[in-house]
């Protein structure tokens, strides 16, 4: 399956920000601590060159604890301040303030020097889609200040929102690029919801996800979804140690979560959502399918 979405909106809300760069002292970069590389806009490199960077390892509760650390250590040796966060559960997100200011010191010192207080670091708030940042803006504001949802494109302008006298948010669309060259990129977005799931078939993805699940994490599959009888002996078996089709898995997942369309036909469609649905949440454990050292900038 080739994976592209870019929806007419994103090439408008490119232009605004583009627009408003000059505006901003920083640019806070939210990513998904599950796939870090490629839930980076590598325009946005180019869009902030010369601007104080922040990176937020946002979602890190569903990610590996291990490779947290790892992606942390990474931003830090490209010269970005970083931060693991949970916007949905605030989660980290109370450390943000001081490292604003860490970040910002010197243009803050510029200031001071030219007899200028109390003037407030401007930053723009920037992600792929479905990444997090509007519920981030409302977490970090303590109150609901942007729109939220659980699917891409519900941020479609800017908006301007005052969190102190110290600071300013600019939010904005989120936005991917007009073509993935790597499409293991627009796969892994894919995996965790930033394009549009209607343009998407959905057993193929969930086939996809299972392959990588194999071989990362090969217990997950048969931990989740594995079923014993009252012997202990499996009925259902999922997940040897990655050595399974997908393709036969996702049948055995339609048979284990009974999932049926017409008498006894699978409803293979119904299994593939349950598959994604958990990953996305979190229900097939904490996972990390980028590592570093498989970047291709290293």
């Amino acid at each position: 399956m080739n994976y592209q979405w870019y929806p007419g909106h994103m090439t408008k809300a490119k232009r605004m920000m583009q627009e408003n760069i000059k505006l901003i002292d920083l640019i806070i970069e939210l990513v998904d601590a599950r796939i870090p590389f490629s839930s980076r806009n590598p325009d946005i490199d180019e869009l902030g060159k010369n601007k104080s960077r922040i990176v937020l390892l946002n979602k890190s509760d569903l990610a590996d604890p291990v490779w947290n650390k790892k992606w942390v250590q990474y931003f830090e040796n490209k010269g970005a301040h970083v931060l693991e966060i949970n916007s949905k559960t605030g989660a980290g997100v109370k450390s943000i303030q001081g490292l604003v200011q860490e970040a910002c010191r010197e243009k803050i010192e510029r200031d001071r020097k030219r007899g200028i207080v109390n003037r407030p670091v401007r930053a723009m708030v920037v992600g792929i889609p479905n990444v997090g940042k509007s519920t981030f803006i409302n977490s970090f504001a303590g109150k609901a200040c942007a729109k939220t949802g659980n699917k891409p494109g519900v941020t479609k302008g800017k908006q301007w929102i005052r969190l102190n006298k110290n600071l300013e948010l600019l939010d904005t669309p989120g936005i991917l690029w007009p073509k993935f060259e790597d499409q293991v990129v627009g796969r892994n977005l894919a995996f965790i919801g930033s394009m549009n799931d209607e343009v998407i078939v959905i057993e193929e993805l969930a086939c996809d996800l299972l392959k990588v699940i194999n071989e990362l994490y090969p217990e997950a599959v048969g931990q989740r979804y594995g079923q014993k009888n009252e012997e202990g002996q499996e009925v259902v078996a999922l997940g040897d140690c990655g050595t399974q089709d997908p393709v036969r898995q996702l049948h055995d997942i339609a048979r284990s979560r009974m999932c049926y369309s017409k008498g006894e036909e699978l409803d293979i469609k119904k299994a593939a959502s349950i598959v994604i649905d958990d990953f996305r949440s979190g229900k097939l454990g904490r996972m990390t399918f980028e590592r570093v050292g498989d970047t291709k900038d290293e």
